[in-house]
């Protein structure tokens, strides 16, 4: 197999595999928690004496989402927290006896999902799986100059300008869309910030080593839907599933929310992202064509009953 072949049936794996773990974070996320919050509670369960910036480092979460995260877990009963003797502003965490049983039972709904997809194999295959899952992780682990992966995190000062400036550049230089895009965006950010509804509302910065690269906001449409909007993955950040992180984060909250549905309104020549909702679970319910942004476009509505 010459070197053009070899690259592309390892793109062809990342994709199929990307599909495949997208499902069983799917039925992760039917658990009040998202991704991050059940990687939390898993690296408290099966760690002892671990302080928050450990986790944090571990996991790759932005300083001030991890204490979200962790203040919730604490008015929640799910934690306890005590200064680290080294450092009292450090904390150390433990799980409660009912942040444990919060585990377990995500911890059984992750082992049932995996238990059910070996089931479904031939006899032999799934110890042949585990096999190639472990010479994968053996030649792959140890990357010196491995590329840094994105930490998400809450807005900082300047972050909702990046957003509005990056859509205006990416969608001008990759779609050809006009500047009334770049008005529609600063348009909906300026509603976000002037309304904004913590206990319902979220927006996510993805960051690589201090620079954004990716965003999304899960915004309140009704008491019962949530909105998905402004998902972006600049070029520097594509590549590591940076997409389909955002968008878990934006249902798993949505789900902790007790929203019953997430609706979202795209194009229908932006297909990496369209690719990244249907794999999630989103359903196509309606498109009509319109003209804007100086382009003829095919809008769509697509939904995910939560």
């Amino acid at each position: 197999m010459d070197p053009d072949e070899q690259i592309s049936a390892v793109r062809a794996f990342n994709r199929f595999y990307t599909r495949k773990l997208g499902v069983l974070d799917q039925q992760l996320l039917k658990s009040p928690f998202s991704l991050s919050e059940a990687r939390v509670l898993y690296e408290l369960a099966t760690r002892e004496n671990l302080s928050a910036k450990e986790i944090g480092i571990e996991l790759g979460l932005d300083p001030g989402y991890l204490s979200r995260i962790v203040q919730n877990f604490d008015e929640s009963g799910l934690i306890t927290r005590k200064p680290l003797p080294t450092d009292r502003r450090q904390y150390q965490l433990s799980l409660t006896a009912k942040g444990r049983q919060a585990f377990a039972k995500v911890s059984r709904s992750s082992h049932d999902d995996v238990a059910a997809m070996l089931a479904a194999l031939a006899p032999g295959d799934s110890q042949r799986l585990i096999e190639a899952m472990g010479t994968i992780e053996r030649l792959l682990g140890t990357q010196p100059n491995a590329r840094p992966q994105a930490v998400l995190r809450e807005p900082h000062p300047g972050d909702i300008g990046w957003i509005v400036q990056s859509h205006g550049a990416l969608y001008a230089s990759e779609y050809g869309f006009d500047s009334s895009f770049e008005a529609l965006v600063a348009e909906i950010t300026a509603k976000f910030l002037g309304s904004f509804d913590a206990s319902r509302e979220r927006c996510w910065i993805a960051d690589i080593d201090g620079n954004q690269v990716g965003s999304a906001f899960l915004v309140r449409q009704s008491d019962d839907v949530a909105k998905l909007r402004l998902l972006l993955v600049d070029p520097k950040g594509r590549g590591q599933g940076l997409g389909q992180r955002l968008v878990a984060e934006c249902i798993g909250f949505a789900r902790a929310c007790g929203y019953r549905k997430i609706t979202l309104w795209t194009q229908s020549i932006l297909i990496a992202a369209r690719k990244i909702y249907q794999d999630a679970g989103f359903k196509l319910v309606a498109t009509e064509p319109h003209r804007s942004f100086g382009q003829s476009l095919i809008g769509e509505t697509w939904e995910l009953e939560l």
